[in-house]
């Protein structure tokens, strides 16, 4: 009996105006910057936060995705929590930032700044 493997679901969805914004993040990284990286740090009322910041190495355990611009990690850690998930970025007249729909999360503070799984 043959054994068929499913494809592995991506880890992280990311819109065109996410990879954008990486490929300009990359553009004007610090020079030993490899990549950025997504984590999701303990922070806020709920509990977690969204993190992205330049990466200079890669960990073992982070998942790598190749964007057209360069290379988003996401933290081995936070990975579970976000599974699943859109990023995007969005500007308008007043803010600019990157946007989360996380299937995971249960709840959400007030201000948006963090979230519960």
């Amino acid at each position: 009996m043959a054994t068929t493997l499913r494809a592995r679901p991506a880890a992280l969805n990311l819109t065109a105006t996410a990879y954008a914004r990486i490929a300009d993040l990359m553009a004007r990284a610090p020079e030993d910057a490899i990549g950025v990286k997504l984590s999701t740090p303990k922070r806020g009322c709920s509990g977690l936060a969204y993190s992205v910041d330049y990466v200079t190495e890669a960990k073992p355990f982070d998942e790598r995705i190749d964007t057209p611009g360069g290379t988003l990690f996401v933290d081995g850690g936070s990975i579970l929590y976000l599974i699943g998930s859109m990023m995007d970025w969005v500007e308008d007249d007043f803010t600019a930032g990157f946007v989360f729909q996380n299937p995971n999360a249960k709840g959400a503070c007030g201000c948006g700044e963090s979230f519960t799984v």
